[in-house]
């Protein structure tokens, strides 16, 4: 075999193994859903799992995962029973000077990034165009801080339980500090792209009020994609494919976003799990797409809680959140 033949022979297994990649987590991701389980939405603090409701994070760096791995690792959390959010890889344990207890298994997460081949770049060089990234999906292996031993006082203690009775303030802020023009009243949730603004029913309104706040995170998922924002394509109507796509999109957001501020939402009926089924069916990388969507929301969103808090206040004259009753901001 060439030099040309094996790198040829070596692109293609790596395509493989890209493409079983993306089908592995879409077949895993359908399978729950299937079985009525939203991969987003675990039973925190319930007597059925042991970990505190937080963002999956490394152990070592402290950087907190996103997109997929965020549901990849909740998944973990709850069918293997650790009670805590941290993770490593078996060389970042023994840097920490722990190590993977004998007999453990990891979890397979994976590293998404693009890459441009070299002829690709011989094309762009010739053409005088601009050279066409193609995404990749590259795996790698996790293990729980309860699956090590030897490390360092803290990081294998897990957090503290929040409390999830009440509308936490801070969460109250974050929303006031987004600026989102927020119409609170009526019987229906939704954001308007036209006028930008998101409508919510009052708290009263819902049986647990903690969940007012996991529809507002909702609809600010969807107003984050505006296109003077993240520029998601919000053109779908409803019932069609782009539409499922982006209420996916919006549903993890808000997901990731209460996970964050340590909000413990009940289930949300899942209007449209027969949608995302098809769309999943229909391309096994859409799950993948979601998720880092969805991350990249949230993370707009929370960026609004760091900004607050360097300021202490919110003093900006054009912050809205107003009801029907009282237009006027307070």
């Amino acid at each position: 075999m060439t030099r040309m033949q094996a790198r040829a022979a070596a692109r293609g297994r790596s395509a493989n193994d890209r493409t079983n990649l993306y089908e592995e987590i879409t077949t895993k991701i359908m399978a729950e859903l299937e079985a009525g389980r939203l991969p987003w939405v675990q039973p925190w603090g319930s007597s059925a799992v042991s970990a505190p409701l937080a963002m999956p994070k490394n152990a070592s760096t402290g950087r907190r995962y996103s997109g997929i791995n965020v549901l990849i690792l909740w998944g973990a959390v709850v069918a293997l029973g650790f009670s805590s959010q941290s993770w490593l890889t078996f060389r970042q344990a023994l840097a920490l000077g722990g190590s993977v207890r004998k007999g453990e298994r990891g979890t397979t997460v994976v590293f998404a990034d693009r890459f441009v081949p070299d002829r690709e770049r011989e094309r762009a060089r010739e053409t005088g165009e601009d050279a066409q990234a193609i995404p990749f999906l590259k795996r790698f292996t996790v293990f729980n801080a309860e699956q090590c031993d030897g490390l360092p006082d803290g990081i294998a203690a897990a957090a503290p339980p929040v409390e999830t009775g009440l509308i936490l303030p801070q969460a109250e802020a974050l929303i006031r500090a987004t600026g989102a023009d927020i119409r609170i009243g009526g019987d229906r949730a939704f954001y308007d792209v036209t006028a930008d603004t998101v409508r919510v029913p009052p708290p009263q309104a819902y049986f647990e009020p903690v969940n007012w706040h996991r529809t507002a995170l909702h609809e600010l998922g969807h107003w984050s994609g505006a296109k003077h924002r993240l520029a998601r394509d919000l053109s779908g109507s409803f019932g069609s494919k782009k539409y499922a796509q982006e209420e996916l999109v919006a549903e993890m957001a808000a997901a990731f976003a209460c996970a964050s501020l340590g909000i413990v939402p009940t289930v949300r009926h899942a209007d449209y799990l027969g949608s995302w089924l098809d769309v999943m069916r229909e391309d096994n990388r859409a799950i993948v797409r979601a998720a880092s969507a969805a991350s990249k929301a949230a993370d707009y969103l929370l960026a609004f809680q760091t900004d607050l808090d360097s300021r202490g206040s919110i003093s900006a004259p054009d912050r809205r959140f107003a009801s029907q009753e009282h237009a006027e901001p307070i």
